[in-house]
């Protein structure tokens, strides 16, 4: 059977999750819309630019009539740990923290390389069927067709959990013009009266559960936010300096899942935790060769220093002074403007620290 050997393939490559779902308009599209109405999306203008696509699969290939949904498990193996030690390391030793799904190889790659490899058998098995594979650069509603497809359904955080693989999962989608026989779709949700995830929150981005106001999300104010960061949202950012794993941290399905197998995934030392004072004395070129093929280039240097100088300013250590006053001079308006505030919180906290009783 041609769908049990396509499954048979993508966990070959690596895919620990694998499903079939028909080629029809996302479940939640109407939601969709209601959300950017909302102006929950804030400054991402590509959600609205491309809604409309987001409606049907045929918007990415015509003719669809399968979407091959499949999960890698990037869970590493401290993520069941509430406080791990390069955390802990953070506040004192003048590092930021990044969400795990960042600290290896940039997953667009490696899972787009797996789709090709994929599809490439695929068509030696059925000639001249056409197919395309995406990842999340792609106006698709991945998470919906995930579901329709069997792997997991959708917790109060938004995220898409499976029951033994948690949610620190890279999902990915293969597009044919096969008719091929769809897995039944995961109809239960098995979040419960858990709100953990919408509690532990610092930013309170959950308007409700399965609702999140970007805007207020740390993983948005660090990586999709082009402008400085409001200023009520800088402290609750606390040390994390790209993305956040909070709301998954928390999550008690994530407790007991296994740890992902893909090596290109596992954790670069220099990502554990990044020493943000070195960051202030990179060249741009220097920059760049340091996160080359990392998804942490997607904040750019002006994104990534910004954030630097608040969790500099969040962790009050004067030995950082040095550096952002450095940063005082830098070309960016962005770095400058977050590197005065940080300049102004350390040396505020010293000053009441050191005020008479």
């Amino acid at each position: 059977m041609l769908e049990a050997r396509i499954k048979e393939q993508a966990r070959a490559l690596g895919f620990e999750l694998v499903g079939i779902a028909p080629a029809a308009p996302a479940d939640n599209f109407d939601r969709l819309r209601e959300w950017l109405d909302q102006g929950f999306a804030g400054e991402m203008d590509y959600m609205h630019e491309h809604a409309q696509a987001r409606q049907h699969p045929s918007s990415i290939l015509p003719g669809v009539r399968s979407v091959v949904m499949l999960g890698m498990n990037y869970h590493p193996a401290d993520a069941g740990e509430t406080e791990p030690s390069a955390a802990k390391a953070c506040a004192a030793q003048g590092f930021g923290k990044v969400a795990r799904y960042a600290r290896g190889e940039d997953y667009h790659k490696i899972l787009r390389d797996r789709l090709n490899q994929l599809l490439c058998w695929l068509q030696g098995e059925v000639p001249h069927c056409r197919g395309r594979g995406v990842v999340d650069t792609a106006p698709l509603l991945e998470r919906d067709f995930a579901r329709r497809a069997g792997l997991g359904w959708l917790g109060k955080n938004t995220m898409l959990l499976n029951k033994e693989l948690g949610s620190y999962l890279f999902l990915a989608a293969l597009l044919l013009d096969l008719e091929l026989r769809p897995d039944p779709a995961h109809e239960t949700a098995h979040c419960g009266t858990c709100t953990a995830c919408l509690d532990a929150c610092p930013t309170q981005a959950f308007v409700g559960p399965g609702v999140l106001d970007a805007r207020r999300c740390i993983s948005y104010l660090t990586i999709e936010l082009k402008g400085s960061i409001p200023l009520p949202l800088r402290e609750p950012m606390a040390d994390w300096l790209f993305g956040c794993d909070i709301c998954q941290e928390v999550c008690p399905w994530n407790d007991k899942a296994p740890a992902g197998r893909e090596q290109a995934f596992q954790a670069r030392s220099d990502l554990d935790a990044v020493n943000l004072v070195e960051l202030f004395g990179l060249s741009p070129e220097e920059f760049r060769a340091r996160f080359r093929g990392t998804a942490l280039t997607r904040a750019k240097r002006r994104g990534l220093l910004r954030n630097a100088a608040v969790v500099l300013g969040n962790q009050g250590d004067p030995r950082a002074l040095p550096a952002l006053e450095r940063a005082l001079h830098d070309e960016e308006p962005l770095v400058r403007e977050a590197a005065e505030w940080a300049i102004y919180r350390i040396r505020n906290r010293e000053d009441n620290l050191h005020a008479p009783s």
